[in-house]
This record gives C-alpha cells, structure tokens and sequence, in this order.
C-alpha cells in the first residue's frame, strides 16, 4: 500500500461532487486500504477519496485515538437517513485545511445507510464525535468543508492564509 498525498485547500478537486460507486470491488478495497494508511500518516480521524483527488464517494474513520485498539470504519455511497434536531459543537480541523480549527455545529445524532468494505449495504446509528466526523466527511462528497460553516470574512481570512502558505512552500 501507498500513502497518498492529501489535497489542501484551495484546490478545485476538493469542491467538486463525488461520483457514486456502482461496485465495491478490489480497486475499492485497494483504496480504501490507501486511505486509511494516508489518514493515519497524518494523523487524522476521516479522509474523503476527492481529498487524495479520487472523485467517488468513499470515506474511511478511526475515532479511535488508540494505537493498539485501531477501529476503522469504512463507508461507500454513505447516505444520512435521520439527523437529530440537537446540535452539537465540535471544534473540528480537516487534513485538507491544515492548521486550522473552528467551532461547528452539526447534528448531535444521524443514521446512515452505506456500503460496507465488502459492498454489503449496512446501517449505523451514530452520536456524539461519531456523529460529527462522518457529517465532516460526507460534506467532502458535496464539494464542503469545514471552512464553509464560518463567517465569509473568516473563511476568506482562512483561505488566504493557506494560498499564502502553499505559494511560500519549498520543495526540495
């Protein structure tokens, strides 16, 4: 397997839509096994396929934050069937806007129907940090992030930021 490079913001793939996956097959598997060791290289709890530029609605979890205790959750075509009236607020930060934090709120509680790695069609009931990052996720899908939730003048400031950023990096 491969870790793959994480797309930041601003970057025209992160807003696009993801395609629907009609089969769950080996290249699925194979990615979805890439993205976990990606998200797990940098450190994150959830990545989107769009955010390592593969535009098909996967994403992969692990709220777990234990290294022996690892519990990755896989979703393809993740669709929410209920959300909760409660908010919740979550101080969230995304690998595709890194270094930067906000307070969001999002539903406390959801349901979402999806295909699992295998491709059986499964069901979860989700809550609390749960909850939140697969919300955080399936915005990726959509073409949103995080970002999107703020003020206009924060999400600018955010963004010049991050342009300002990728334009002073120096690879060697």
């Amino acid at each position: 397997m491969a870790v793959k490079k994480i797309l930041t913001e601003p970057n025209k793939l992160l807003r696009q839509v993801s395609m629907t996956v009609e089969v769950v097959g080996k290249d699925e598997q194979i990615l979805m096994d890439e993205m976990l060791e990606t998200m797990y290289d940098a450190n994150g709890i959830g990545l989107a396929a769009i955010q390592i530029g593969i535009p098909k609605r996967i994403i992969v979890l692990d709220i777990s934050k234990d290294e022996k205790q690892k519990d990755p959750k896989f979703f393809v075509n993740p669709i929410i069937k209920n959300k909760d009236l409660l908010k919740a607020t979550y101080e969230e930060g995304c690998l595709s806007v890194p270094g930067q934090f906000a307070e969001i709120d999002r539903p406390k509680k959801c349901e979402v129907e999806y295909l699992d790695y295998n491709g059986k069609k499964s069901f979860l009931f989700a809550e609390g940090l749960l909850a939140t990052c697969i919300q955080h996720e399936m915005d990726h899908l959509e073409g949103v992030l995080f970002i999107d939730y703020l003020s206009k003048l924060k999400k600018s400031m955010i963004i010049k930021k991050l342009s300002k950023n990728k334009s002073t990096r120096i690879v060697v």
